[in-house]
């Protein structure tokens, strides 16, 4: 099942917005190969994105909570690191036992769920504490 953008997930941000859709459009491009039966050879390619972009992603979120002094910074972090921790999970599993469907399944539930409940629950608060606070 893809994921499609919706405007419950804009941040109003456009640096934001922008690398959320980046985000969603790996997962999505992993489970189009899935579903053309050439999932095993996508997974590593999109494994090595999210670990190098959501890296990237959050710190641009960081830096924006701590120009704005979002009050919640430090709880949004640990989410940051917790969600990198199960990215790089997943790489060692990949890197030790090889692509497989049970890793592509895991991929679309600590992963792509966890970045759709993030960005509706926690980055939109980001974004209005944003807003409000220029």
């Amino acid at each position: 099942m893809a994921y499609n953008w919706t405007n419950d997930l804009l941040t109003g941000n456009t640096q934001i917005d922008s690398e959320h859709k980046e985000l969603i459009k790996a997962i999505n491009d992993l489970l189009e190969a899935c579903s053309k039966g050439k999932g095993r050879a996508e997974i590593e390619k999109t494994v090595k994105f999210l670990s190098s972009y959501t890296k990237t992603h959050f710190a641009h979120e960081e830096i924006l909570q701590m120009k704005s002094k979002y009050p919640d910074y430090a709880n949004h972090k640990k989410y940051h690191q917790h969600f990198i921790a199960t990215v790089d999970d997943i790489q060692k599993k990949l890197l030790a036992t090889g692509p497989s469907i049970a890793l592509v399944g895991e991929i679309n539930t600590k992963v792509a769920n966890w970045i759709i409940t993030h960005i509706k629950k926690e980055d939109v608060k980001v974004a209005a504490h944003i807003r409000n606070n220029k």
